[in-house]
């Protein structure tokens, strides 16, 4: 009996096919990608809102922080179509002074009536911690009434006689730089109703300018001295960039939009009122910008 031949089957597809396949799945990626990229883009621009707002956040309760802790009347602003800063001295701490009317013999007291007396004595416990006071570094403020006020007026450190420099400190007594106190050359004597003084360092910037690169950035300026009157930017501007760091100078926000300061001082509450205002670019130009306002209330009670 003879076997019939069996005819071979050919497998696999042909290259219409490849290619009627390789459409279809291109026409599905493109539908797909269609429909996923706004969801994707959506999502990457709500992170970089929540990064700027984050940033700016931050960066106003910093300035908030470092306000509240201002020496009274030394907030002062300054604004212009390229730089907006707000100055003040900041408060390292304080306490009690011994005055002559406290009688208590043997012992220095702050004397506002013989410059030649340079040393007093501290009533209480001294400040310890990040509030000890350092010899030739920190200074001591008493009764400041800001700028217009001169010779009250922190600011003028050549002429007020409301500050001066430590010279050294020894268990309770403070010693003053000079050969004369500035408190006892005071006319009239201006002495502090509950004997309070305050010590402080050298005034604080936050400064909204331009940098290197051209694109505006929120900074932070400090150890750049006493002047009488505000300087916009205390230290010139810096790049931008994830290098600056140094002891004058530190970046607090880049991508800066605007930024603006006002300052309203109550003079029959002795108090004031700061607005921050402080808006950020994101990435994609094209995308709204991120706002923070802050308000801060300020006590300017001397």
């Amino acid at each position: 009996m003879s076997r019939r031949p069996v005819p071979l089957v050919a497998h696999g597809f042909t290259l219409v096919e490849a290619v009627i396949v390789i459409v279809i799945i291109g026409v599905l990626g493109a539908i797909v990608a269609v429909f996923i990229r706004a969801p994707v883009q959506g999502y990457a621009d709500s992170l970089d809102r929540a990064e700027l707002s984050d940033t700016a956040d931050l960066a106003l309760r910093r300035i908030a922080r470092d306000l509240r802790l201002a020496l009274p009347n030394s907030i002062r602003v300054v604004s212009s179509p390229t730089v907006s800063a707000i100055e003040f001295i900041p408060t390292k701490s304080g306490g009690r002074y011994l005055a002559a009317e406290d009688g208590a013999a043997g012992l220095p007291v702050l004397d506002f009536a013989n410059p030649n007396n340079t040393s007093f004595t501290v009533v209480g416990d001294m400040p310890s911690g990040k509030g000890a006071i350092v010899g030739h570094q920190d200074y001591v403020v008493v009764g400041n009434l800001g700028p217009g006020f001169s010779p009250a007026d922190a600011y003028t450190t050549a002429g007020a006689t409301n500050i001066a420099r430590v010279d050294s400190v020894s268990g309770k007594q403070i010693t003053l730089e000079g050969t004369t106190s500035p408190f006892g050359a005071q006319n009239p004597p201006m002495p502090s109703e509950s004997s309070r003084f305050q010590v402080v360092g050298q005034p604080v910037s936050y400064v909204c300018t331009t940098g290197a690169n051209g694109n505006m950035v929120l900074s932070r300026q400090w150890n750049y001295g006493f002047n009488p009157s505000q300087v916009a930017a205390p230290v010139p501007p810096a790049a931008d960039t994830a290098s600056l760091t140094g002891s004058q100078y530190r970046l607090i926000a880049g991508r800066v939009a605007t930024c603006q300061f006002s300052y309203t001082s109550l003079a029959t509450t002795r108090s004031a009122l700061v607005i921050l205002t402080l808006e950020l670019q994101p990435r994609n130009s094209t995308d709204a910008t991120v706002k923070l306002v802050d308000q801060v209330h300020v006590d300017n009670t001397p």
